[in-house]
């Protein structure tokens, strides 16, 4: 029984490394946009891309993958999105936003006179971002970053809201079938192993950044 609810969990597993994966991919490049439409001085943009970062990280991802996957059926009668689309949509729109937030307060962290000092040296806008302010930047947002990611790893259960048989899922269907309450604890195991990893990792990483002194 132990090894056929570990292979059962490893295949949940897989599912909640998927959604991590994609997750981060997707949503890590879409919060630098909108960290600059945030930080636009059109002032429409401005205001418009706030009140969306405003909305999505005021309300439950929960809510959000309910609507995202039920709304459209049931206002416009438009044909359901498949259940791992819903949750993708829903997750990297979500952690787009609370990633753009952290973006930008390490980019707005950075003293104006390095703006100033790289264009007193003839350097472009995309010159002084990616030369001399990105790697501050990141030094800045790994704290941050990493307490973000480390969430997702857990909020990747949250998809078994709309059917998507991550790795809680597959555990609780040894409570239907066998009466077994075991394997749900199991799962932590999973969580912790793979959270202490990724702590070990953005730990690494913020010692290798240690030689910027901000």
């Amino acid at each position: 029984m132990f090894w056929s609810v570990t292979a059962s969990l490893l295949e949940g597993f897989g599912m909640t490394l998927k959604i991590f994966v994609l997750t981060l991919v997707f949503a890590i490049p879409l919060g630098l946009l909108i960290s600059f439409g945030a930080m636009s001085k059109f002032r429409p943009l401005k205001w418009l891309i706030k009140t969306f970062v405003w909305i999505i990280r005021g309300t439950p991802l929960m809510l959000q993958l309910i609507i995202i996957y039920f709304g459209p059926g049931l206002l416009f009668d438009w044909e359901l999105l498949p259940r791992f689309a819903a949750v993708m949509v829903a997750f990297v729109i979500n952690y787009a936003c609370y990633f753009s937030e952290i973006f930008r307060g390490g980019i707005e962290a950075i003293p104006k006179g390095q703006y100033e000092a790289g264009q007193v040296l003839g350097m472009t806008k995309s010159q002084i971002f990616f030369k001399v302010l990105l790697l501050q930047v990141i030094k800045r947002i790994v704290p941050p970053m990493s307490n973000e990611i480390i969430t997702l790893v857990k909020d990747t259960a949250l998809a078994r809201t709309i059917s998507v048989y991550e790795i809680i899922w597959n555990a609780q269907v040894y409570i239907k079938s066998a009466g077994l309450i075991w394997p749900l604890f199991y799962t932590g195991v999973y969580y912790l192993v793979f959270c202490g990893i990724l702590t070990l990792l953005f730990g690494y990483l913020e010692r290798k950044l240690d030689y910027f002194r901000v």
